[in-house]
């Protein structure tokens, strides 16, 4: 992470160089950021980041205020705050962002994008990008910046290795608040537990739940191999995590007010999308190293979650975001 700080620190130099020879008179005000997450995680980076970049963009004349680890609440609470414009910014997992923008739903199916290749592409694509993020700003109210690639989501637990699907009957696996998720989770005979992420070290700790599924960073960031003993390498869902703006918010501010936060908010993400993946391989080293059983899906179990997914959850999330919907996200796999 220390690692990551550094070159996000080295790197924004070249993009806000590019956007602060502004000639814009901005005047005294507070942007709200919000996040879930501890300091040191992902989300939380990615604030310090786009406060960098806007308080030199406007000459120190835009503050970015922070709430960290969910001293607003969790996600969910984050969006409803977003909603009544209490804050103004938060950092948003995928799946909280869904029961308000079904449409972010799509970049949450299981095994919807089958390599990080084949990932990129959908993020790079700035036609599919602008109609994602302009279907949710209209479904929730609130418009996502950028968005930051967390990884695969790989699965965890204190109980036994994981190495094709039945080995997941009976486990209680927490999971999102999310219903395609928990579905599918039902599907391959887990038993899923929706709950908060500040609620989950405990709850592991406690025996609540057997296990969680969650990206490297956020496995090793937030400690969570101290207390599983078990990881499978699955891949079963990439993580995609907004950085969003409350859009009644963004839309009350003069049009250059408006460029700036997007801008900066596009630049932050676009820096945190270089490195994920090599931070990612070595905190899977780090994990492995603090005596965690290591476990990669063979490509025959794979196959085998993959079918699961495309047979019960994709089915029911053609009802819910629309068939062509889903089919432009999958044309991205060919």
């Amino acid at each position: 992470m220390k690692r990551i700080v550094t070159l996000m620190c080295a790197l924004a130099l070249v993009f806000s160089c590019a956007v602060s020879a502004s000639a814009v008179e901005y005047k005294a005000m507070t942007i709200r950021a919000a996040t879930a997450n501890p300091d040191g995680s992902q989300h939380v980076v990615a604030i310090d980041k786009f406060k960098e970049i806007i308080e030199k963009e406007s000459g120190g004349k835009i503050k970015v205020q922070k709430f960290i680890g969910g001293s607003m609440g969790d996600e969910q609470a984050n969006v409803k705050q977003l909603r009544t414009a209490e804050i103004h910014m938060a950092v948003l997992a995928c799946g909280n962002l869904t029961p308000f923008a079904p449409a972010a739903g799509v970049f949450y199916l299981p095994y919807g994008f089958t390599s990080l290749d084949k990932n990129t592409k959908v993020f790079t694509n700035d036609a599919f990008m602008k109609k994602m993020n302009d279907l949710i700003a209209k479904q929730s109210g609130t418009r996502p910046l950028g968005w930051l690639r967390a990884g695969y989501r790989h699965i965890t637990n204190s109980k036994h290795p994981i190495t094709k699907m039945s080995d997941l009957k009976g486990l209680k696996i927490r999971t999102m608040t999310n219903d395609l998720h928990v579905a599918y989770f039902q599907y391959l005979g887990a038993l899923p537990t929706p709950m908060a992420f500040n609620e989950l070290y405990t709850a592991m700790q406690q025996g609540t739940v057997d296990g969680q599924e969650n990206p490297t960073a956020m496995i090793w960031n937030n400690n969570i191999y101290e207390v599983q003993k078990y990881m499978t390498v699955s891949e079963h869902i990439w993580t995609s995590t907004a950085l969003c703006v409350a859009e009644n918010f963004l839309e009350s501010l003069p049009q250059d007010y408006q460029d700036a936060i997007r801008e900066a908010g596009a630049n932050t993400t676009a820096l945190q999308a270089e490195m994920i993946t090599e931070e990612n391989q070595s905190l899977l080293q780090n994990i492995e190293d603090a005596r965690v059983e290591v476990t990669t899906l063979s490509d025959e179990a794979k196959a085998e979650f993959q079918q699961k997914a495309k047979e019960s959850v994709w089915v029911t999330a053609a009802d819910l975001y629309g068939q062509d919907l889903i089919d432009l996200a999958d044309s991205f796999n060919q």
